[in-house]
């Protein structure tokens, strides 16, 4: 034979040997070549494989990503997975041959197809096989774990099989992903993208399926923290976004000031050049800010993030004992404000106040010139690199938040670059700001909303944001509003029944979505705000030790769920992506189940670096890295979180535990039933009692009503007696105790409460 023909026979011979694989063995013939192209792909790890059995049948969960997820865990997993899939997207015979490659059990939307999958999946734990679900049902839209389907019992019924908990990172942002609001249709951000496959420990298959889904969130968690680095270094970030803004809006202020994006870049640059020379010294790492949240506002934080120093937004509505605490708490030196809003106050500060009037004189030609050529013709990499920024990690400090106060002094909160981060991440996710949107700036940047959200979220996610010092100036705001078209607002149930009074409905016309925290929604302020405006506002849940978001419903104006509910009215929200949430009881940690009240514990990368100089406070916060939030709180079995109430806002009681804010709630009606005012007129709060342990005391404005025909009411809402309040409790004040942040001061209340009553306040 020549050499032609033995060619031509070896071609023959491997065709032949390709249609017999392909006919006969369609798993290898198919498999091989997925496996090459997904190694060029991809690069892969896993974690936990041990808890894998090597030989036992067993049902894998995973989170749901990408249309690919299923091939991915395959090709990652050294034992063959059968999954569970559903059969409406293998409707053709070429992708039912490739079901048949990978051994998949087809699924489709009626009770018989149903039964047969669920048996056929069943039979296969019992012969010892890998079956593998999607218990969400459906792929993802924000990252955000959803609810599971019951479909993993009916599997399990019958068998001892145990369950794996797996978590699949890396996939979100890929193009099989919902990553920017869609599939498939957009260019992919990376080449080589790394992927995770983390596996957890078995469970039971009795374990309730709520916590199933929790063993799965836990391991999100923990996949987010590990790689945390992955998240944008803010300061590197802001000078992109910015650029890419060019002459267009980026930031405005209720004091006439307005910025381009370009504009805020070079005046940010010149700040952070005459602050290094004219103010601050090389070891000077924590720097003070007295300003109101304004264009300046920015300005200074970002300058100071850019020069790598630790930003501390003080709190202006405290006094200078409070700020002195703060200022002496982790070593500030100097303090940034202007002329103007320090004439408003009376401080005696222990640290220099740098007024920025006066620093205007000292910038010089050669300084405009320079940040003018760095925000226009430095390429963004070397730029990096002139102001060091390519040296910061994840975890190098951004900023100190001090807490309220409300339950004694303040605690200065470390918060890193991935804490502030993420949490922006997590903004883009679930409420998808963008260029198109207009935040109202309305939060102070001493409060860790405002920090990370009209600060950080705004000014690197590509929105322009407008700001106005005082949340309560509903008319100021309204002008606001209108004047820039807002289409996002961030505040407290108390601000929107003011702006519900005095804000036109032309003003907030341009509103698509409002997020509410701090304090429960009422139910009747959700049906006001959107007969009056249009839209319905959303709860969100966040503590400043957890930078601060934690969960949030999806506004409906910027939902993409189509098979799972994201929003749930009276709930605070699921958790971000890459945060889990766990509930314990009390009094001796045992981890809760779906519906039961107990404390709320927090994981993820938003859990801070820790409290300034306090190692054992610290300690008691974080335990084994979850975050002890202090809030008496239950996860639906949907994964929607309920505040109850905060642990320092209930009473033990002749045994039993008593919440303040539910007698609260029931007294506030009584309070201020025919008062059109938004003014807290009613506090509770608790004394020492040497029978009962503490007594619950009512701090009220004064009323005409008749405190015996206000208890009746309690007891006609269906409080028990335990809850009532004596006749004696009750303490007229002239004015309810308020912090700056528009939060009751406990502090106060218990101290006013004793004093009153003459008693010992604990």
């Amino acid at each position: 034979m020549s050499g032609w023909q033995i060619v031509l026979a070896v071609v023959a011979v491997l065709l032949v040997l390709a249609i017999f694989s392909a006919i006969y063995a369609p798993r290898r013939f198919v498999r091989f070549p997925f496996r090459i192209l997904l190694a060029i792909l991809y690069r892969k790890e896993v974690i936990g494989l041990e808890n894998l059995p090597r030989d036992q049948g067993c049902v894998v969960v995973s989170n749901h990503v990408s249309y690919i997820d299923g091939i991915l865990i395959l090709w990652m997993l050294p034992r063959n997975v059968r999954f569970v899939v559903d059969g409406e997207n293998f409707g053709n015979a070429i992708t039912r041959y490739l079901a048949r490659a990978f051994d998949t059990i087809l699924m489709v939307a009626n009770p018989k197809s149903i039964g047969r999958a669920l048996k056929a999946a069943r039979e296969g734990v019992k012969s010892g096989d890998v079956i593998g679900i999607f218990p969400e049902g459906t792929i993802t839209r924000t990252g955000q774990l959803q609810a599971f389907k019951p479909g993993l019992k009916n599997i399990l019924k019958g068998t001892d099989a145990p369950v794996v908990p797996m978590w699949l990172d890396g996939m979100w942002g890929s193009i099989f992903s919902f990553a920017g609001g869609k599939f498939f249709f957009k260019w992919p951000k990376r080449f080589r993208r790394k992927l995770t496959l983390y596996v957890g420990k078995p469970v039971d298959g009795n374990t309730p399926l709520e916590l199933v889904r929790l063993r799965v969130q836990e391991l999100g968690a923990r996949a987010t923290i590990d790689h945390r680095n992955e998240f944008p270094i803010l300061p590197r970030r802001v000078i992109r976004t910015w650029r890419k803004r060019g002459g267009k809006l980026q930031a405005a202020d209720s004091l006439g000031q307005e910025s381009s994006g370009r504009q805020t870049l070079v005046r940010t640059l010149a700040l952070r050049r005459v602050l290094r020379r004219e103010v601050l010294s090389d070891e000077e790492d924590f720097v003070g800010i007295l300003l109101p949240p304004s264009v300046g506002g920015v300005v200074v934080n970002v300058a100071l993030a850019m020069d790598r120093r630790i930003s501390a937004n003080l709190n202006y509505t405290v006094s200078s004992e409070v700020l002195n605490h703060c200022i002496g708490d982790v070593g500030i030196k100097h303090v940034l404000s202007t002329e103007k809003f320090m004439s408003k106050f009376d401080f005696d500060l222990d640290a220099e106040v740098v007024l920025l009037d006066s620093l205007r004189e000292k910038i010089t030609g050669l300084d405009k010139a320079i940040a003018f050529v760095q925000a226009y013709l430095v390429p963004a990499g070397i730029l990096d690199r002139i102001l060091g920024l390519h040296r910061l990690k994840s975890d190098d400090l951004l900023t100190v938040i001090f807490t309220s106060g409300s339950t004694g002094m303040p605690k200065g909160v470390l918060l890193s670059n991935a804490n502030i981060s993420h949490n922006v991440d997590a903004i883009e996710r679930a409420i998808k700001l963008d260029s198109h949107d207009t935040v109202l700036g309305i939060l102070p940047f001493f409060h860790s909303f405002g920090y990370s959200v009209t600060l950080w979220g705004v000014m690197t996610l590509g929105p322009r944001g407008v700001y106005h010092f005082n949340p309560l100036d509903a008319r100021q705001i309204g002008k606001l509003a209108e004047k820039y078209k807002a289409t996002v607002l961030l505040g407290t149930p108390t601000f929107l029944r003011g702006y519900l009074r005095r804000i036109s409905q032309e003003q907030f016309s341009t509103l698509e979505v409002v997020v509410v925290g701090a304090e429960k929604m009422p139910a009747d302020l959700f049906e006001a705000f959107e007969k009056k405006f249009g839209v319905r506002p959303v709860e969100g849940y966040g503590t400043t030790e957890l930078s601060p978001l934690v969960s949030v419903n999806i506004p409906p104006s910027r939902s993409p769920a189509m098979f799972q509910p994201d929003r749930v009215e009276g709930s605070v929200g699921r958790p971000l992506p890459g945060i889990s949430a766990r509930v314990v009881s009390p009094d001796d940690g045992e981890e809760l189940k779906a519906g039961q009240d107990g404390m709320l514990l927090i994981t993820g990368p938003n859990v801070m670096r820790g409290y300034a100089n306090r190692d054992d406070l610290t300690r008691e916060a974080i335990q084994n890295g979850w975050y002890v939030t202090g809030d008496i709180a239950h996860v639906d079995d949907q994964g929607f979180i309920y505040i109850t109430g905060r642990l320092s806002r209930f009473s033990k009681i002749g045994g039993e535990m008593v919440p303040h804010i539910r007698v609260e709630e029931i007294l506030s009606q009584q309070f201020c039933e025919g008062d059109d005012d938004e003014q807290v007129r009613v506090c509770v709060t608790a004394v020492p009692d040497a029978k009962k342990g503490e007594r619950l005391v009512v701090l009220h404005l004064p009323t005409s009503k008749d405190v015996d025909a206000i208890r009746a009411a309690l007891s006609e809402a269906g409080l028990p007696n335990l809850f009532i309040p004596s006749r004696d409790s009750f303490v007229e004040i002239a004015e309810i105790p308020m912090l700056g942040t528009g939060k009751l001061d406990l502090k106060s209340a218990r101290t006013i409460a004793a004093e009153k009553l003459g008693i010992a306040s604990k």
